[in-house]
């Protein structure tokens, strides 16, 4: 189950996450930018039986369960996804995100946190590799090579990190 919320995050409904996307309700989603202590960003590339495969994308994405705590949810989804449990982070900011795919609407409340580590991940099913940018790579890379993004990469870095874009 998942809360579904209105664009300022007040919740005003719940039902399951595959009905949420079967109609295009809002709900959250925990997106984490992954950052080693040399400012590098750590992207992963998503796995054949992705939405976007081969596309990079934020580390780690997962919904919130019905009355979830943020941090619960952040620390449950990194350990899932990146076999990470223990890291530094900071909340970065909410955007939403509202696109076509699949054959159903997604409309996802992103609620963006950076975690700060150096481990290396552990894959799950979802990536099939991953990379690290310095932000000098990275904002290259969203200038001249945006289509080796996913799509919810972008809202996220222009609404977050509008600097990345300039």
């Amino acid at each position: 189950m998942v809360d579904i919320v209105n664009e300022k995050d007040e919740v005003i409904g719940r039902c399951t996450k595959s009905m949420a996307h079967k109609i295009g309700l809002l709900h959250r989603c925990i997106i984490v930018e992954v950052i080693d202590s040399k400012g590098n960003w750590l992207m992963i590339q998503q796995s054949a039986t992705r939405q976007e495969p081969g596309k990079f994308v934020s580390p780690m994405g997962g919904h919130v369960r019905s009355d979830e705590k943020l941090e619960d949810a952040l620390r449950r989804e990194m350990k899932e996804e990146l076999g990470l449990k223990d890291f530094k982070f900071k909340y970065k900011g909410t955007c939403i995100y509202n696109t076509f795919v699949l054959n159903h609407q997604e409309n996802h409340y992103f609620i963006v946190f950076e975690v700060y580590a150096d481990q290396k991940p552990t894959l799950s099913h979802e990536a099939q590799s991953y990379r690290k940018f310095s932000p000098d790579e990275l904002q290259k890379a969203l200038q001249n090579s945006p289509e080796i993004f996913g799509n919810a990469f972008f809202p996220i870095v222009k609404n977050l990190y509008n600097h990345l874009l300039h």
